[in-house]
């Protein structure tokens, strides 16, 4: 199911093309360990990112100068000669890139639907990894469900989870029901628990909607062998809602004006958007995975770009 062409404006719907032109700014971004001062992932945070690891090569016979560290004491008292293991720099680390595509992610007040900016940001994460030499892989998901490829080291793989997402995305209209009790976040991470056992790079981008101590559960899980980055995606009325006047709330052909400036329809609807970003907010801060706020009010590309510390580097 697509949206008819003139939908995919890059605000509402995205388009293959419109991921697929993210390669070019994506260059430069990193989500390796070593980040500048300014990065959410710096200071704190850097012990969480592993940065590239180191495989096993071969048992060889020990030479004046090798680390004694490296001694293998089973083959030296086996052989009776010392013998050392070596070890070669990991070449690449496995991404995968878990989109959010739910009916929950079919909203926008002002720029921009948080669906269609949680695909951008996808789409960038799967580029950043490309460019970094990495296998890239994901799973895109939405109520019912879930599409998951392989990491491969390789611009069409990249290419096939960009449409993919884009086939999601262009499947969301306003008549799909949210689903009660929406367990569909933690049947994902599941999934991801299964795929990448250890030494990935996973990216989350949702809104995390339905959270519960569930999620929290598997995303200790997946950060205690993964290195784990949470992009949460959220509407600017879920901060404050404007003093007065009406907002209006749009999907596409449809559209919804609610009156603000009632108390009554102000007070509960704020008290909830709020508290639900605080809770969810919360909940991943408490799992100890770095967490980017991202906004559907401005450029993915600038927020990314700002919160993985580059910002400056450009300007300098």
């Amino acid at each position: 199911m697509t949206a008819p062409a003139d939908k995919t404006d890059g605000f509402v719907y995205v388009s293959l093309s419109q991921l697929m032109a993210l390669q070019t700014p994506a260059r430069g971004l990193s989500f390796a360990a070593r980040q500048p001062r300014a990065s959410i992932l710096a200071g704190n945070h850097a012990s969480r990112m592993r940065g590239r690891g180191l495989n096993f090569d071969e048992l060889r016979r020990y030479q004046p100068g090798d680390d004694l560290r490296h001694l293998d004491w089973r083959a030296s008292l086996r052989t009776g000669k010392p013998f050392v293991r070596s070890f070669s720099e990991e070449r690449d680390r496995p991404m995968l890139v878990v989109v959010d595509q739910r009916i929950n992610m079919f909203f926008g007040s002002s720029r921009s639907f948080k669906s269609a900016t949680a695909a951008e940001l996808a789409a960038l994460a799967a580029w950043i990894a490309f460019h970094s030499g990495d296998r890239v892989g994901g799973l895109v998901f939405d109520d019912q469900q879930i599409e998951s490829f392989a990491p491969l080291r390789s611009r069409a793989r990249v290419q096939a989870l960009c449409a993919s997402i884009c086939q999601h995305n262009q499947a969301l209209n306003a008549g799909i029901a949210e689903v009660e009790h929406d367990t569909q976040l933690d049947t994902v991470l599941q999934r991801c628990l299964n795929l990448a056992s250890h030494d990935h790079t996973l990216c989350i981008v949702s809104d995390f909607a339905g959270a519960t101590p569930r999620t929290l559960q598997l995303l200790r899980q997946l950060s205690s062998h993964n290195d784990v980055i949470a992009m949460q995606v959220y509407d600017p009325t879920a901060l404050a809602l404007p003093e007065s006047g009406r907002i209006r709330v749009t999907q596409g052909e449809l559209q919804v004006e609610l009156a603000i400036d009632k108390k009554h329809i102000r007070q509960p609807l704020g008290e909830f958007l709020t508290g639900r970003l605080r809770d969810v907010a919360k909940l991943l801060r408490r799992s100890q995975v770095p967490l980017l706020m991202i906004s559907t009010a401005e450029d993915a590309l600038s927020q990314l770009r700002r919160e993985l510390g580059r910002l400056h580097e450009v300007h300098r």
